[in-house]
């Protein structure tokens, strides 16, 4: 084997399975897209059926191997009785990506309880839920990978968002200690944190006032990050280049978290 094939190698996820949740739109929708042009064959996630079906069209029509999964990630029944269901169908995944999650912005001190405990259980609770329905069939196999998607958020907190913050921080530390107990059964557990990402979630916050400039100006690079620039962390992490990487965070968000 050429070093030039070895190298390529690492990055090739022909003969894996990846379910990533939250994969109907945005950001979870590109890593799907990416991680199937890696060569993998990719399970959507997601609660929206019309949605879902419509992203399952558009993979399928690219060549990809796609296949769908609905259930409430933050509903341990429903994770358990789902995963069986696509382990029944496609065997245990290869590549877990822990992507769902929900913003709810407001004053800390007016913040009601609902709020607070809708975020840390789709942001935290369901990483938690999802790890441990397919983490064991990992364990069984002796190997897999899973990604959580932080943010810069989890290093830097910011007003109005403290539920969201709180989530991501916990993001950080519960993939830490996923490696630690994971990282000896061949399962490598890794936290990517995009930083200002455009998507079509965020326009109307784009768009309003000065937000969108001040990004600008707070990011080293001088723009918002686009979908396409996480796809070459997400592969790197999903692949055999990341075999002895565990229990990290990589910011992938234009050098905001390295600067004040």
């Amino acid at each position: 084997m050429s070093p030039t094939t070895r190298a390529a190698h690492l990055f090739d996820l022909t003969g894996r399975t990846a379910l990533v949740t939250g994969s109907s739109r945005g950001i979870g929708r590109a890593f799907a897209s990416g991680l199937a042009e890696a060569g993998a064959a990719v399970v959507l996630h997601g609660r929206d059926p019309e949605a879902l079906e419509r992203a399952r069209a558009e993979l399928a029509a690219s060549g990809a191997d796609v296949s769908v999964a609905s259930f409430d990630v933050t509903d341990p029944r429903a994770v358990f009785a789902g995963v069986d269901a696509l382990v029944a169908e496609r065997g245990v995944p290869d590549i877990l990506v822990n992507n769902v999650g929900v913003q709810r912005r407001g004053p800390f001190h007016e913040l009601p309880t609902a709020a607070w405990d809708e975020v840390i259980e789709a942001n935290l609770s369901s990483v938690f839920h999802v790890s441990r329905a397919v983490t064991p069939g990992m364990v069984a196999r002796g190997s897999g990978k899973v990604i959580n998607v932080g943010s810069i958020h989890s290093a830097l907190g910011r007003e109005t968002i403290v539920p969201y913050a709180a989530s991501k921080g916990g993001i950080e530390m519960l993939t830490k200690g996923m490696a630690a107990d994971l990282a000896r059964h061949n399962i490598q557990v890794n936290t990517l944190s995009p930083g200002f990402i455009v998507t079509d979630l965020n326009a109307d916050l784009r768009a309003s006032g000065d937000f969108g400039p001040w990004v600008e100006r707070r990011t080293p690079a001088g723009r918002w990050g686009q979908v396409e620039d996480l796809i070459g962390t997400l592969i790197f992490l999903a692949g055999d280049a990341s075999a002895f990487v565990s229990g990290q965070n990589i910011f992938v968000d234009g050098g905001v978290t390295s600067v004040v």
